[in-house]
């Protein structure tokens, strides 16, 4: 027994313990070609050599892969790894791949926020960005958290005193900069101003006014404007203002000496005379005109005889802050003449000193202007313009524009953060607003409510980061019952909630926690009794406010536009054909049936489908337009209650044929399922 003992372990001692497997080397050939790809430019860009030696080629130039491209046509970039010689097409494409970054769009994919928010957050750390080259503004939380979570971190004790809250308010926001080149020339107001003024009356002297014996100086925003009393009249302010003044007397006008004797050079037209260089020489070195002598009003060596004279002086006094001094000299000098040129940008500024003046001709003009420039960059410019000087075409026709527009133009852009809450609480209430569904109107409220908490934001920040910021905040409370939030609760209580069927939508509501969890469960009940009770939307019988608005627009190719929409287990076909090569275009909606071959195999598996023969449905169609004359034109149904069968008589609605109609067209459904 001993003996076999022995054996065995003698057995187990000679058996060699296991090793893993080296793995092979990775073959040359593998290992080379990536590196003669990349060292393949710069082989062609060095030509030829000194000692006639051609550059070094890759290993193995039989293969396929390997194989040396031939120039064809516009497609060659770089013979590999021959040298390019005189083929400037090849030259050109060579110094474009070396100049290019070899993972550029990968290198965009790493850099850029991630489309969909992280599914697990911390709730007591604040949410922090990352910062790379690719986004050149600041964290947008950087400020809000610190002051957010400091008063609400713990209990509503925390809170400050009234005396002490701060209410944010749109007025509060930063002024969107604008990049202005270092080498472009901005002249003056005063500039603007003279330019008009002596085109017209035919001055030969830049810079100087040629007043005469009744000529006016208005003093109006820090500026002294020289001006002509037979042009006064057309402004009714100026006009007053001359009238109610007393007795004319002399004014001195302070000029340098210097640029006196420069005008008057210029002036004797001798500009281009060879002494010309040396007078400015000498009014350079003349101890006359020395530097060190102070230029003030009160040394009459730097009076000027010739520019005293008999002036009547004038004084308007403006507290509008659109009043500029640049509108101001727009203003003054359409009173000279009508050729001068308003951009949209200055036509509400001008708009408004034209509305102080009492010049009802420059009013006018600044109003075609504005009626065929409003636009998502202007249109709370002008509606802040008109309001104040009570111009009630122009505010009616930026809240028409606006109630089509805000959700496609302005909800998608940074001027959102401009718009007024007051008015963004009169569109949400007007039957004429068009929306791609209710929860648009959602996630633009929620966007200008992180730039109201965000004022020096000067980006667009995506859905992923507005997720991100109100899923940072503490969760005590939603952002509307807080104190800093109260103001905002009647915009959203303007939302039509019971319109939001999709999930995801709704996830992302919970996340963001901007309204209260109550109104969430009251949706999510509605949403249950509906598809229990056969689609019934008993909670709101009125058709304005129970509605579910649907809408799409046509702009461009195709000539028809098609959508599926799923409510309460019925589905309906929302379509606009075009008829022809007309402008006519023919509107309606119409029930799908079960397996319709329409519906995608997602709505067809998923989705709830009633198998109710009849639905019972009320429902408006409309159809808005700009014309060529900037005149908005509006068609509808109206209100209409139809029975909507899966028969082919029944399951179409009315329709509404628009003629003559101009692009882009804004189409809406709204529709409701009264109890049945």
């Amino acid at each position: 027994m001993a003996e076999r003992t022995s054996s065995v372990l003698a057995q187990s001692l000679i058996t060699p313990s296991y090793f893993p497997t080296i793995p092979p080397k990775v073959p040359s050939s593998a290992s080379s070609y990536p590196r003669y790809i990349q060292e393949a430019p710069y082989s062609a860009l060095t030509g030829v050599v000194v000692d006639g030696r051609r550059p070094e080629k890759y290993p193995y130039p039989t293969l396929t892969r390997c194989r040396v491209r031939k120039q064809v046509g516009t497609t060659n970039r770089w013979r590999l790894p021959e040298s390019l010689y005189s083929d400037f097409l090849g030259s050109s494409q060579a110094i474009k791949s070396i100049h290019m970054p070899i993972n550029n769009s990968m290198m965009n994919i790493i850099s850029a926020e991630s489309p969909m928010p992280p599914s697990q957050f911390d709730i007591n750390r604040p949410y922090s960005y990352r910062l790379s080259e690719d986004r050149p503004y600041r964290p947008v939380c950087a400020n809000y958290p610190s002051k957010l979570s400091a008063r609400y971190s713990t209990s509503p004790t925390n809170l400050p005193p009234s005396s002490n809250r701060s209410k944010t308010t749109p007025n509060s926001l930063i002024e969107l900069k604008t990049f202005t080149p270092k080498t472009a020339y901005n002249p003056t107001p005063k500039e603007t101003f003279l330019y008009h003024s002596k085109k017209v009356l035919g001055a030969t002297r830049p810079g100087l006014a040629k007043l005469g014996e009744h000529d006016v100086l208005l003093n109006c925003l820090k500026t002294d404007w020289e001006l002509h009393r037979p042009f006064l009249q057309k402004s009714d302010t100026l006009a007053q203002l001359l009238k109610d003044a007393p007795e004319e007397a002399t004014e001195e006008y302070y000029k340098q000496l210097p640029s006196e004797a420069v005008d008057d050079f210029i002036g004797s037209s001798h500009f281009y005379d060879k002494n010309y260089p040396k007078a400015i020489n000498k009014l350079n070195t003349d101890k006359e005109f020395d530097d060190e002598v102070p230029r003030t009003s009160l040394n009459p060596s730097h009076y000027s005889k010739k520019r005293s004279n008999s002036v009547t002086v004038i004084s308007l006094v403006v507290r509008d802050a659109m009043v500029t001094r640049k509108a101001l000299a727009l203003a003054l000098g359409s009173l000279y003449t009508d050729d001068i040129t308003i951009s949209e940008e200055d036509a509400a500024n001008v708009l408004a000193a034209a509305s102080v003046l009492g010049f009802k001709q420059l009013i006018d003009r600044c109003k075609e202007i504005i009626l065929r420039s409003i636009n998502f960059r202007t249109v709370c410019k002008y509606h802040r313009a008109a309001s104040q000087y009570n111009q009630d075409q122009l505010v009616e026709a930026c809240e028409k524009w606006l109630e089509l527009n805000f959700i496609p133009q302005i909800a998608i852009q940074i001027q959102l953060r401009e718009v007024p809450m007051d008015l963004i609480q009169k569109i949400l209430k007007s039957n004429r607003l068009f929306v791609y569904n209710e929860y648009s109107i959602y996630r633009a409220l929620v966007y200008w409510l992180f730039f109201q908490l965000n004022p020096d934001l000067q980006l667009m920040p995506s859905q992923s980061t507005i997720i991100s910021f109100f899923n940072s905040l503490p969760k005590t409370s939603c952002i509307i019952e807080r104190e800093e939030g109260q103001s905002y609760a009647p915009l959203f209580s303007a939302v039509r909630l019971h319109g939001i069927t999709d999930t995801s939508n709704i996830h992302d509501m919970q996340m963001m926690n901007v309204v209260p969890q109550k109104w969430l469960i009251d949706l999510l009940s509605q949403h249950y009794h509906s598809l229990q009770a056969g689609g019934d939307m008993s909670s709101l019988k009125n058709f304005q406010q129970a509605s579910v608005r649907y809408g799409f627009i046509i702009d461009t190719e195709p000539h028809y536009h098609s959508e599926i929409i799923s409510l309460h287990g019925f589905h309906f076909e929302l379509k606009a054909v075009k008829q022809g090569t007309s402008k006519t275009y023919v509107v309606y909606l119409q029930r799908l049936k079960p397996g319709d071959s329409v519906l995608s195999f997602r709505q067809c598996e998923r989705h709830t489908f009633s198998m109710r023969p009849e639905r019972s449905v009320r429902y408006n169609i409309s159809v808005s337009y700009y014309d060529k004359a900037h005149q908005l034109h509006e068609n509808s149904t109206g209100v209409i209650s139809h029975k909507f069968g899966l028969g082919e008589r029944t399951s179409r609605s009315e329709t509404l044929t628009v003629e003559n109609a101009e692009k882009p067209l804004y189409i809406s459904f709204a529709i409701h399922f009264p109890p049945s």
